[in-house]
């Protein structure tokens, strides 16, 4: 794949939204429909023309020649520790299997195994991220129903674009991952953590000693995924937060409704609005409680893989410039040789083409990270729109329907 392969706004800016001139090009942007159709007129009708988009990528799922699925987990307790197994179930008709249909149980530390073997394997390919083993601050025991069904849904996320992945999906180690019965004996064999602590040791060298020769487009990918860490981290906080404070919110609701019944008792004249308004509170504490759940199981999760996912390419991008760096230093060393160069020349040969397929696959990957990632924030923000709409619009029905009741009667 050539350089030209990469996005044209490789080098643009994240979007920053407190910058007005941003959401005035977002206007003309879609202005400009007129051209080939005009702009939706209501937030619902823009919801649902994304909708359609979104069914139409399932539909092309559903061609897939290798599906995976991560359901049923089970709570598992030893004398030594209390652990989550999950079903991964499989599906496919291509040639490598022996059969069309696999079951296996699988915990944490598999997808540990098999995410560890994978980047051993394929150093410059982006290989997506798991949930983080611990749960985050402020979040719900790692035994909650709830956080398990999150946690169930990363990792079956996890899989399913491992498998969709044109190169992964054909790994060894994903093939044992998804059909042997007994996983121990594989993981023994799993990868080993002196030689990665090695790598990082001289990705730190070599990031001291700095690249001359560095290809601009990797500088580019370098300085786009810095800021989109960056924009992405704050995003993170802001859901979380956002989070945390309807939790807070509906907590206040809770105490506030049972006050309004409670005064109703004491003042006789007022005792019909007061009970109303106690309904309408307990009715939007309930609308409250599912939007919350929306946050923490869908918006939350879905804008925090993308912090750990920036973390990834980072790194992929730091093993592609170890392997550039060993390539310099040998031609260095080649060119300063005179004396019996022969075998030097093969090494600096190897390393050019190692350099060369190292290369090769991070400008593929890129350009596929970079579709995935904005497909992927695209329908959970809209998601996250949707609901929005969905939950004030209900609550502002509540107290509409409450205000239509108290209007006096009419004067004979």
């Amino acid at each position: 794949m050539s350089g030209q392969a990469v996005p044209v706004d490789l080098s643009g800016h994240m979007l920053d939204l407190e910058e007005d001139e941003d959401l005035e090009v977002f206007s003309k942007h879609h202005s400009s429909a007129a051209d080939g159709g005009s702009m939706p007129n209501s937030p619902s009708s823009m919801v649902n023309q994304y909708r359609l988009e979104d069914e139409e990528d399932e539909l092309v799922d559903t061609m897939k020649d290798l599906l995976v699925t991560v359901d049923q987990p089970e709570s598992h307790v030893t004398a030594i520790e209390t652990f989550i197994v999950y079903r991964v179930v499989t599906k496919t008709t291509r040639s490598e299997f022996d059969s069309s249909e696999y079951e296996v149980r699988r915990r944490y530390q598999d997808f540990l195994w098999l995410r560890g073997r994978l980047e051993d394997s394929y150093p410059t390919l982006i290989v997506n991220p798991l949930p983080e083993k611990f749960v985050m601050k402020g979040m719900v025991d790692r035994f909650n129903d709830d956080f398990i069904e999150t946690r169930r849904k990363a990792l079956d996320r996890f899989l399913n674009k491992v498998s969709a992945h044109p190169v992964l999906s054909h790994s060894q180690h994903l093939h044992v991952f998804l059909t042997a019965q007994d996983l121990l004996s594989h993981r023994k064999q799993g990868p080993g953590f002196l030689s990665r602590v090695g790598e990082t040791v001289r990705a730190v060298a070599h990031s001291v000693r700095g690249l001359k020769g560095r290809p601009e487009e990797f500088t580019l990918m370098h300085d786009y995924v810095e800021e989109f860490s960056s924009k992405i981290s704050s995003v993170d906080k802001i859901t979380q937060r956002i989070a945390k404070e309807q939790r807070e919110y509906v907590d206040e609701l809770k105490r506030c409704g049972p006050t309004y019944s409670l005064w109703a008792a004491l003042e006789e004249d007022l005792a019909e609005p007061l009970r109303g308004v106690a309904g309408c509170v307990e009715r939007c504490c309930v609308e409250t409680e599912e939007h919350i759940q929306y946050l923490s199981e869908v918006l939350v999760p879905a804008v925090h893989e993308y912090v750990l996912s920036a973390d990834t390419v980072k790194a992929v991008m730091r093993r592609r410039d170890t392997i550039h760096a060993d390539y310099e230093v040998k031609n260095e060393a080649l060119a300063l040789r005179k004396d019996e160069p022969q075998a030097l020349e093969e090494e600096v040969g190897r390393l050019a083409e190692r350099l060369e397929l190292a290369n090769s696959a991070l400008k593929g990957d890129w350009c596929r990270w970079q579709e995935g990632m904005r497909g992927d924030l695209r329908s959970a923000f809209v998601s996250a729109t949707e609901k929005n709409i969905q939950y004030y619009e209900k609550c502002l029905a509540v107290w509409e329907s409450f205000l239509l009741s108290q209007r006096a009667e009419p004067q004979q």
